[in-house]
């Protein structure tokens, strides 16, 4: 056994004690023959490396009404309201969890479903919570393209780290995610394998999304896809946010642009059609997540209260 193993079987160990044991560090300390600063990082080390994976029984009824709320004002089959946290590191970490609580939901399938993915930082921080389950008959589908502009890997394409927790098999889509023309991204479409993977993506069981804001710094300009003169040329356009690189006006409308004919991603299934669930919130997504509500894109939602309050304020 490496001691890489070791320390995370000590850790483990640790961890069982602490959170299922409710033993106290002072008796991990005593039982595993170490000194109570090492359970205490050993713990802490537990909860570093994924270990460790907290669960919320008791639903707060103010986030139960508004996700019944929810459902009810936007057609949605399903909604999953986590408690405020303004924009902080918390607040994603919320949505995560209860993010990978509902992928779980359809991953854990026995009979094989083809599984389309966005990108972005939310959906990601949802994969990082999701627990390790052999499922080799499932495939895993990326809407985005796996080249950033300079070359590099897509850093938030999230579909091959899924499939590398399921034991799936991973569908790459072979292409920037914003060519360098319209010209450039119809070259890029008809490439074979492209076409493979479109056709693969359109019988999709079911789509999990993240929703992206479009402005001054969002990600689409902080990750170098688009230059700060696009984006500013999208919002004076009226883009209110963008769904796996698709800008959409602030009703939902897809946006007409010479910007958006460069965008090689995928096209989102028909929300009524088969389940499209998106995990968004913070008030930077605000705009954003209200025109996907308002465009009918999504049939699933994991969002924070103060982003549900104010979609249904807003639609009120």
């Amino acid at each position: 056994m490496s001691k890489q193993q070791e320390k995370l079987d000590q850790a483990a160990r640790a961890a069982w004690m602490y959170y299922v044991a409710n033993n106290t560090q002072h008796e991990i300390a005593d039982h595993l023959g170490i000194s109570r600063q090492m359970a205490q990082r050993l713990v802490a080390y537990a909860v570093e490396q994924g270990l460790v994976r907290v669960s919320v029984q008791h639903e707060i009824t103010d986030c139960l009404a508004l996700a019944e709320q929810m459902k009810a004002r936007f057609g949605l089959s399903l909604c999953r309201v986590v408690p405020a946290g303004g924009e902080s590191e918390g607040l994603r970490r919320m949505l995560a969890v209860a993010g990978a609580e509902v992928m779980t939901q359809f991953l854990q399938s026995e009979a094989p479903i083809v599984v389309n993915l966005g990108s972005g930082r939310t959906l990601k921080a949802v994969i990082d919570e999701l627990a390790e389950i052999d499922r080799p008959q499932h495939r895993i589908v990326s809407m985005v393209g796996a080249i950033a502009t300079d070359g590099a890997s897509n850093r938030y394409d999230v579909a091959l780290r899924t499939a590398e927790k399921t034991g799936s098999k991973y569908f790459m889509l072979p292409a920037p995610l914003i060519a360098d023309s319209a010209e450039d991204c119809r070259q890029w479409c008809s490439h074979r394998v492209y076409r493979v993977v479109s056709e693969l993506s359109a019988h999709a069981d079911v789509t999990f999304i993240g929703i992206g804001s479009v402005g001054p710094g969002c990600p689409l300009e902080e990750d170098g896809f688009l230059s700060k003169e696009e984006i500013g040329q999208l919002v004076s356009e009226g883009a209110a946010g963008e769904i796996i690189g698709h800008a959409v006006n602030h009703e939902g409308h897809p946006l007409s642009s010479p910007i958006t004919d460069r965008v090689t991603s995928l096209q989102l299934p028909t929300a009524a059609d088969r389940p499209v669930i998106a995990f968004a919130g913070g008030a930077s997504k605000h705009s954003a997540l209200n025109a996907a509500l308002r465009g009918r894109w999504l049939s699933g939602l994991v969002t924070d209260e103060e982003s549900a309050r104010q979609a249904l304020a807003l639609t009120g």
